[in-house]
């Protein structure tokens, strides 16, 4: 049978092929760990499926690979044929009616079975062009996306140096590729023979723009990306691309949690035995919130909204190497305080050992940052590609404010903290998305001091 690279997220495509951890012919057991992978969300390992023997390597180590396609040749234990992967189906079958029973396959089936490149004599299936050869080289549908998204010519992608299996460009070499790019004088174009006849510009096409020349001395220290933070970086200018972000900042009075909290988290942490932290009161509100403003709790695909049944909230946490990691609290609304108390304390301590599972990354619906941690007062975060908002909770501080009282105004200690709410301007516009954030401070601000602690 052939192992394909699982899904490994909801925004996760690809993945960079870290470690082989069994040899070609080596027999394993089931769930022993076959390879190393890594996202920009997390590395994990494939296991094995069934006891057996690891026949072939189809990628390897350093090679980026797209979901769905085949990594590996295994053979279960007391079957002596390789079983290979179903080809792309042909044009005529996906165009000619079905009759009968149909069947539906998963989206990622589908696009592993049209895009994937598959293994053959000339590295490509009969009749599966998708990931093409040119001057005799393979190129994959991610490098091709690639060079088209950033203008690289045919002629400049086959004069690429490749680092990959049998000198195949992968996403490392053009991501050097494209950095050393911006640094080289461009030559001046050739006359034109005869005047180009006028194009029309396509509707908010923004010029495409190569980053400056940095000028380097030599008491300036060079430090290279590592995998991590050259993909968070791409994800990062994608979404900046995708949504146009507006922030709108709401200061609530958080005096009542601060003062519940100081009086209840000994008795809290000898019953329950979990820490109280700030974290779950403002996940509570957030949950609670985004059920009453269900179009801060979507997607958008095309020009179509989804909204999302359940609040799954991701927790933007930093890991001890300085990257950023989002664990999802799923269902997040059905915790109570205890619950919520629970799991953010299990998400956070597992995510700075880096001993999160792929699935606990991945398909949340909305996104919260405490930037207050770092000492911050309030931040403008950017959004979570797919999500369509994102909220920094700002460092709580005593301030002088007014507060009103039935003998009058009075000038009083509070604590006083700013919530920054960054949306999607496509689909969230300002009342939804100023009223939301408002919401989060009234839930926060109205939180019970008789509540019990347990």
């Amino acid at each position: 049978m052939e192992i394909l690279l699982p899904k490994m997220g909801e925004s996760v495509a690809e993945a960079t092929i870290i470690k082989w951890s069994v040899e070609e012919g080596q027999r394993v057991s089931a769930d022993e760990p076959l390879i190393e992978i890594a996202t920009d969300k997390v590395d994990s390992e494939v296991p094995a499926p069934e006891d057996g023997v690891l026949v072939k390597r189809l990628v390897s180590e350093g090679d980026v690979v797209l979901v769905g396609q085949p990594i590996a040749e295994f053979s279960i234990e007391g079957e002596a044929a390789t079983v290979s992967a179903a080809p792309a189906p042909s044009v005529a079958a996906e165009t000619a009616p079905s009759t009968g029973a149909s069947q539906t396959l998963p989206v990622q089936e589908v696009v592993a079975a049209l895009e994937a490149p598959l293994a053959s004599s000339n590295g490509m299936a009969d009749g599966a062009r998708p990931a093409r050869m040119s001057a005799g080289r393979f190129y994959s549908p991610l490098v091709r996306s690639m060079a088209k998204k950033e203008g690289v010519s045919q002629t400049e992608l086959d004069g690429i140096q490749g680092s990959g299996k049998d000198g195949r460009v992968t996403k490392s070499d053009m991501l050097a590729y494209l950095d050393s790019r911006g640094q080289q004088p461009q030559k001046a174009p050739a006359a034109p023979v005869s005047a180009p006849k006028p194009v029309a510009a396509a509707p908010f096409a923004a010029p495409k723009t190569s980053a400056p020349a940095v000028s380097v001395s030599g008491e300036d220290e060079i430090v290279e990306m590592d995998r991590m933070r050259k993909l968070i970086a791409d994800h990062m200018v994608r979404s900046v691309q995708t949504s146009p972000h507006v922030t709108s900042f709401v200061e609530a009075d958080v005096t009542r949690i601060v003062d519940w909290r100081n009086k209840n988290k000994t008795v809290f942490q000898e019953k329950t035995g979990q820490k109280l932290t700030f974290t779950p009161f403002f996940i509570e509100a957030v949950a609670k919130a985004l059920r009453d403003f269900p179009g801060v709790n979507a997607s958008v695909d095309g020009d179509r909204i989804v909204l999302k049944k359940g609040i799954h909230i991701g927790l933007a946490a930093a890991t001890p190497e300085g990257n950023l990691i989002v664990p999802v609290i799923r269902n997040a609304d059905r915790y109570n305080l205890n619950g919520l108390a629970t799991v953010v304390n299990d998400l956070a301590n597992r995510a700075r050992t880096g001993a999160l599972k792929p699935d606990e990354i991945s398909g949340g619906t909305y996104t919260v940052s405490n930037v207050g941690t770092f000492g911050n007062v309030f931040g403008t975060p950017i959004i979570n590609q797919p999500q369509v908002g994102i909220l920094a909770l700002g460092a709580i501080r005593k301030k002088p404010a007014v507060v009103e009282t039935e003998e009058g105004d009075v000038i009083a200690i509070r604590h006083m903290m700013f919530l920054s709410h960054s949306y999607d301007h496509r689909v969230v516009d300002g009342q939804l998305g100023g009223s939301f954030v408002r919401r989060v401070a009234d839930y926060l601000e109205g939180f019970d001091a008789h509540r019990s602690p347990v």
